[in-house]
């Protein structure tokens, strides 16, 4: 398993509360390859509102919001 999949199971020591599966969760990566395995496994997890945003820099280069930090 993933370290997703370990942080997004609320059954895990590792489980981070910010997975929650009432939430909206996006997903993203450098290219969009990882966060639409992500995106699947989640879904397959039992998460319901999931969004893949795909490849960040694309996200950049069309002008999406980010926050830095």
């Amino acid at each position: 398993r993933g370290l997703v999949e370990f942080r997004a199971d609320a059954d895990s020591p590792m489980h981070d509360p910010a997975f929650d599966k009432a939430k909206t969760v996006v997903a993203y990566c450098a290219s969009g390859g990882r966060s639409a395995l992500v995106g699947k496994t989640l879904k397959d997890m039992g998460y319901t509102n999931v969004r893949n945003l795909g490849g960040f820099r694309g996200w950049v280069d069309a002008g999406g919001p980010i926050e830095k930090a």
